[in-house]
């Protein structure tokens, strides 16, 4: 999974744009993701392990599912240049292996003295929330972005 990069500027921004990016959880994904941060919580990695907990299965980390929120806000809403300030999570259902996920972002407030977006973050499964919450980014404006371009506008 290689988001389309689209570049939004403060000013393209508006409350209620949303975008969504789909993700199907591979065994490969969890495994690298406990190799990259080395949590190797047996949940995660052990079929045998899993089965005895109240999941019954191998289930996906957290914040790897939390992840796939920075993906959709460092490519597409509002993508290249935004800088994360703050983000809550909130943690409502495991994600097991071959579950896809469906990550939506809105805009939820613009604070433009700061140049700062709000946004709402939900992850679902077959429309099932098992992650919300918000975070806060700082958007470049146009002129931030390419000052030269700005003085010729």
């Amino acid at each position: 999974m290689m988001p389309e990069l689209r570049v939004l500027y403060f000013e393209d921004l508006s409350v209620g744009l949303s975008e969504t990016l789909s993700k199907t959880i591979a065994t490969s994904d969890v495994v690298g993701f406990a190799e990259i941060t080395g949590d190797r919580n047996p949940i995660h990695l052990s079929e045998h392990f899993a089965a005895r907990t109240p999941f019954g299965t191998r289930i996906a980390h957290g914040l790897y599912t939390a992840g796939l929120i920075s993906a959709v806000l460092g490519t597409r809403l509002p993508g290249p240049g935004a800088i994360y300030i703050s983000q809550s999570l909130n943690f409502r259902a495991p994600v097991r292996i071959g579950d896809t996920v469906d990550v939506t972002v809105e805009v939820a407030e613009l604070v433009p003295e700061r140049r700062r977006a709000r946004l709402t973050c939900t992850c679902s499964v077959n429309g099932e929330t098992v992650l919300d919450g918000e975070a806060l980014v700082k958007v470049p404006t146009k002129a931030e972005a390419d000052p030269l371009a700005a003085r010729k506008g």
